[in-house]
């Protein structure tokens, strides 16, 4: 199977698996499943040279918001499932370890951490959230599922080839 196919799909399935823990999370924990509308209208602000806002919540809506903010959420799987790739190399598809994909998955936390949340107007790592620990744990067990999901994902492509 070529790389870029293989990224793809180890991509999405991760991202995948978020998206079903962002789910069962409610119902587990009484967490609220992302709304991924609200990225989509920070990037689609950014069309309009703006990058930045007070609280995202309140800004204008962009028109088409939903499909950028899920669209960017997988396509931003598929570049970090890309990213371990090519950290890994082919052994590691070869024989994939849940290890370095849930360190990566770990690392993935910094990108809402300090881009997303601070440019949306959620400060650092949540600091101007209501429950900013909460906000901080929720998202750093997601990213955790993920990097599951990357190893998962790598897996079960490893043992249906």
């Amino acid at each position: 199977m070529n790389t870029i196919l293989t990224c793809l799909m180890i991509g999405v399935g991760a991202t995948l698996l978020m998206d079903i823990w962002g789910i069962l999370r409610g119902p587990l924990f009484g967490v609220a499943p992302a709304d991924y509308r609200l990225p989509g209208r920070w990037l689609g602000h950014m069309k309009r040279g703006r990058f930045c806002h007070p609280a995202i919540a309140e800004a204008s809506a962009v028109r088409g918001e939903r499909l950028i903010g899920w669209s960017a959420h997988y396509a931003i799987g598929i570049a970090f499932a890309a990213l371990l790739v090519v950290l890994a190399g082919e052994p590691w598809l070869q024989a994939p370890t849940p290890w370095l994909a849930l360190q990566l998955g770990l690392i993935t936390v910094a990108a809402p951490f300090l881009l997303m949340q601070p440019a949306m107007g959620a400060g650092i790592a949540a600091s101007r959230t209501a429950q900013p620990n909460s906000v901080r744990l929720q998202s750093l067990i997601t990213h955790l599922v993920f990097g599951l999901g990357l190893y998962l994902s790598a897996l079960a492509l490893h043992l249906l080839s």
